[in-house]
């Protein structure tokens, strides 16, 4: 049996570019250069046929070690809550008032990127707390 070494994270969305440029500023990730022989994805995006273009974005760790994010256009949009979503890990190792006041820094800093508040869920003696929050197109995601 292999052993699986790296995975993505595939995003259904209905621009993957805005998106993926969303995400890039929330995790510090960049766009990955461009395939070979292009000076840019621009450059690429446009050697693609009208339908093709813009279909696809992604954003990679820098360090190499997070997963790659890919963000895919499809046609219909997000009807329901995500099945997976993402937990953002800026309160690590912090409990009550001071894990609350950090969770909350970083939601204002994601809202003015276009991210919506959903939530506070305050610490229950099993689960400390965490920020519900949607992304610029829906997708549901928590500061934890």
């Amino acid at each position: 049996m292999a052993t699986v070494k790296q995975f993505q994270v595939t995003f259904d969305c209905a621009e993957p570019e805005r998106v993926a440029r969303f995400w890039c500023e929330v995790l510090g990730y960049v766009v990955p250069p461009p395939p070979p022989g292009f000076e840019s994805w621009q450059a690429f995006d446009a050697s693609l046929p009208p339908e093709e273009q813009g279909r696809a974005y992604a954003c990679v760790d820098p360090e190499g070690v997070g997963p790659r994010l890919f963000f895919q256009r499809v046609p219909e949009g997000k009807v329901v809550k995500n099945r997976v979503h993402l937990d953002v890990r800026v309160g690590s190792g912090l409990v009550g008032d001071e894990r609350v006041a950090v969770l909350e820094t970083e939601c204002a800093r994601l809202e003015a990127l276009g991210a919506s508040r959903q939530r506070l869920l305050l610490a229950d003696g099993f689960n400390e707390s965490c920020l519900v929050m949607q992304d610029v197109e829906g997708n549901e995601f928590c500061l934890d």
